[in-house]
């Protein structure tokens, strides 16, 4: 049997063990009842350092660019919040003047008089998110198998869009994938209400050549013995200074040993309480990670996944009892957890095109922030041609605000200058 495990840098080594013979592989190990320490990660940090800001701006070009003159007030942008993952006590309006490179600001009387801000994109911006949409089109077979093969990890091959929109930013779909993508494929996807009145994603029909794990793929990494005995074990990779107890690694070695169950395979023959059980929870998630397109998401992303996934409860715990197969993260007060085998470092091995989008939109995000605290855009003028009701960005107004996001005159024009008059356009 062979283990293959990562360190360092994500170097590979291996061992071989053999099969204990008469060895019941429906017996209860104690895992469970192992603690192991967290260690934290720096360079897996480093990953995910900025990754709630980049993906709340990503989310707002997208809702910017499907409006008239890709501009919208407020308010209507405040109607996504919930899609945007940002902590509650922050202000959307301030988040978005933090990147002025990619949203500009100017300011609309609204029909009861009430100045109000409004956001557009940059031209800048505007390319780029062309640039992402070409990107997604010359790609899309690939989306779409990876929206195939998550409702094919289910039991019945269905998803709540709840629990799909929670998990669409991390496999590359666009932010309006229910109106824009699933139309075009009615013969694979179906729209339907469940039973308890939310909408469901139904795959029609089950494809045996999608249902192949990722872990599956890769039998270079396995030997023969392993194929023919369905024992594959998983890259294994711990932080620098991790130091596993010989228990526990008497254990890992036990555990890798035992059969590997695709996650595509039906597994409810399996007792929940054996450790076969919990390598194929393992597995479902190492085959869900790999279907992200940076092997990554929040913890919370797959809390509503325990019933489709045919999981038990605290299903979770695995990226706690597995840290050389799962990294978490703590940044941003958040838990993300991370597939280790996918990282040489802060480098993806395997590199999705919308990588690159995603890592210019950053840097245009870090030139904004730098700039806009050197003072360069406080003094922005902008007058709208196409909005006769649009006046110039800097300058204090009236009105006490539309909603939560405006609270009052001075918070809001705080950081613009207030001994100016309003220009209005004639």
């Amino acid at each position: 049997m062979s283990y293959w495990f990562l360190c360092g840098k994500g170097n590979v080594f291996g061992f071989s063990c053999g099969l204990r013979r008469g060895f019941n592989y429906q017996q209860t190990f104690s895992l469970v009842n192992v603690k192991l320490k967290w260690v934290k990660d720096k360079t897996l940090d480093a990953v995910i350092a900025g990754e709630r800001d980049l993906r709340a701006a990503c989310n707002l070009v997208s809702i910017l660019s499907s409006a008239p003159d890709f501009c919208l007030p407020i308010y209507h942008l405040s109607r996504h919040r919930g899609q945007l993952g940002l902590p509650h006590d922050h202000k959307l309006s301030t988040f978005i003047r933090r990147y002025p490179t990619i949203f500009h600001e100017s300011y609309v009387f609204d029909s009861a008089g009430t100045l109000v801000p409004c956001f557009e994109l940059t031209l800048e911006a505007l390319n780029l998110y062309h640039e992402e949409l070409g990107v997604i089109r010359d790609n899309m077979i690939d989306l779409i198998d990876r929206l195939c093969k998550l409702l094919m990890l289910t039991k019945d091959r269905i998803l709540p869009l709840q629990t799909i929109d929670q998990l669409k930013w991390d496999l590359g779909l666009p932010y309006f994938y229910v109106d824009n993508l699933i139309p075009n494929y009615a013969d694979l996807f179906s729209l339907f209400r469940l039973s308890d009145d939310r909408i469901g994603l139904k795959l029609l029909s089950w494809d045996d050549t999608l249902a192949v794990s990722q872990l599956e793929k890769n039998v270079a990494q396995q030997t023969e013995e392993d194929l023919k005995n369905n024992c594959l074990a998983f890259p294994i990779g711990f932080t620098r200074g991790f130091g596993l107890k010989r228990k526990c690694m008497g254990w890992l070695e036990e555990w890798q040993k035992l059969p590997y169950t695709s996650p595509y395979a039906d597994a409810s023959h399996l007792d929940p309480r054996t450790d076969v059980s919990e390598k194929r929870i393992v597995g479902v998630f190492h085959e869900l990670f790999h279907l992200t397109i940076q092997k990554k998401t929040e913890r919370k992303n797959v809390s509503n996944l325990r019933k489709p996934l045919s999981l038990p409860q605290k299903f979770t715990k695995v990226f706690e009892r597995h840290p050389g197969i799962f990294y978490i993260s703590k940044m941003s007060d958040t838990q993300t957890v991370v597939l280790r085998e996918a990282y040489d470092c802060q480098r993806i091995v395997q590199r999705h095109p919308l990588v690159d989008i995603r890592e210019r939109f950053a840097s245009m995000m870090r030139k904004g922030f730098r700039d806009r605290s050197r003072g360069l855009y406080k003094k922005t003028a902008y007058i709208g041609h196409k909005d006769p009701l649009k006046i110039v960005q800097g300058h204090k107004g009236g009105g006490n605000g539309l909603d939560s996001e405006v609270d009052s005159n001075d918070d809001l024009f705080s950081e613009y200058n207030s001994d100016e008059s309003i220009h209005c356009p004639s």
